[in-house]
């Protein structure tokens, strides 16, 4: 790739919150950070329409270096009701205010191919254009990972579908649909169906549904959640479990601990469950659960789908609520040589400090770097911890030839 003459110190891929958080930290510093992508494009164009945050208002803030751009500051500023849980379109419109407020020169144009070479990194975009980057960081997000099972690679598009293909669920009104998976998207894609006019039955592997548990709302438990809350409460909510909360809160530590722990952790923060108040929502809608398609066949406009059971179920839709799964390989804009230079692991990047790769320069931000740092990174609270210690490093490194570690 020829080298246009133009360069930036650091080139961020991705303008969700991470992506954001990283050029707000990383201009604070004084870092010639350049960011590439349309802001907030995965919540609004692979979630759902009527979708709620699983995570606690206070863990949905995107990370800015002053501490002003905190969700509930923008509602105050704009005089909107606080809501638990955050509907999606009012964290949308947050993301995009704080973009306007911290990077307000988003270039909304894609990335199309990355080199590495001995001065950095070369970048070109969806138009052509070319230039020369000291460093990259890739905060595009889950978007490449959409977890499509094999067994239904082969079907008709219109039969089915990952629920990332979707922006608003009305358009199956009338409609019978199969819903697979057993964790929140599913749940809720589940609940949205319902409540705009699908007739919908949830498939899950696991041999039951789990929910998790809010506390009560009486006047007693409230006052002890008032006053224990500043002992107990970990630093970030994400509406797990609290001792599990408590340790993904320290990525550093995470990293440094057994592969053992990391995974037991990883486990019970991200396992599949949903919001307790998703449960009222779903009370009309039948959950299977304990039960795999064994076989899913095209008849006419419909999908026949036969169960692990025996039984079968003839439907208009099959939607995949599967998940994502990492796999650094799907990055459409890495170049094969930089892919062969990148040590992974499951499909993660292995990250150094700094959430640096195995290719020097190049960092991850995210999901992507759950692996080497822990669940936190999965979570909107994570862009927090992830701005700042990348930041620390670039300056830090870049400025005197040294990082400083943590």
């Amino acid at each position: 790739m020829p080298d246009s003459g133009a360069s930036c110190h650091v080139a961020i891929i991705g303008a969700g919150p991470y992506g954001l958080a990283a050029a707000a930290h990383l201009r604070a510093k004084n870092v010639e950070a350049r960011i590439f992508g349309e802001p907030m494009e995965f919540w609004t164009r692979h979630m759902p329409r009527g979708m709620f945050l699983r995570s606690s208002p206070s863990a949905s803030n995107i990370a800015d270096p002053d501490g002003q751009l905190r969700l509930d500051r923008y509602h105050a500023l704009h005089s909107i009701p606080h809501a638990k849980p955050t509907p999606l379109e009012d964290f949308v419109r947050y993301g995009q205010w704080f973009q306007q407020q911290a990077v307000p020169d988003v270039d909304r144009r894609t990335v199309s191919r990355l080199v590495a070479n001995a001065r950095g990194f070369h970048v070109r975009l969806q138009d052509g254009e070319e230039f020369h980057a000291r460093r990259v960081v890739v905060a595009t997000g889950i978007s490449p990972f959409a977890r499509r099972p094999p067994q239904f690679a082969g079907l008709p598009a219109p039969l089915v579908s990952h629920s990332f293909d979707h922006a608003d669920l009305r358009r199956f009104a009338g409609q019978r649909v199969a819903v697979v998976g057993g964790g929140q998207s599913a749940l809720e894609s589940a609940a949205l169906l319902h409540e705009g006019g699908a007739e919908v039955e949830v498939i899950a592997r696991a041999p039951g549904t789990y929910f998790i548990p809010d506390w009560p709302q009486t006047p007693l438990v409230r006052a002890a959640r008032r006053l224990l809350s500043p002992i107990v409460r970990p630093p970030f909510d994400i509406m797990g479990p609290r001792f599990v909360s408590w340790l993904i809160a320290w990525p550093r530590l995470f990293r440094r601990s057994p592969r053992a722990l990391q995974d037991f952790l990883t486990a019970r923060a991200v396992r599949p469950a949903g919001a307790s108040w998703l449960t009222p929502r779903l009370a009309s809608v039948p959950i299977t659960a304990g039960r795999t398609i064994a076989a899913a066949i095209p008849t006419g406009s419909q999908l026949r789908l036969r169960l692990s059971d025996g039984t079968e179920r003839l439907v208009d839709h099959l939607l995949l609520a599967t998940g994502y799964r990492v796999d650094a390989t799907r990055y459409a804009f890495l170049a094969p040589t930089l892919l062969q230079a990148l040590r992974t692991r499951d499909g993660y990047p292995e990250l150094d400090v700094g959430f640096e790769s195995s290719v020097p320069g190049l960092h991850f931000l995210g999901t992507p770097a759950a692996r080497s740092f822990g669940p936190l990174c999965r979570f909107v609270v994570g862009t927090r911890y992830m701005a700042r210690a990348l930041t620390r490093y670039v300056t830090h490194l870049d400025g005197n030839g040294r990082a400083r570690h943590g």
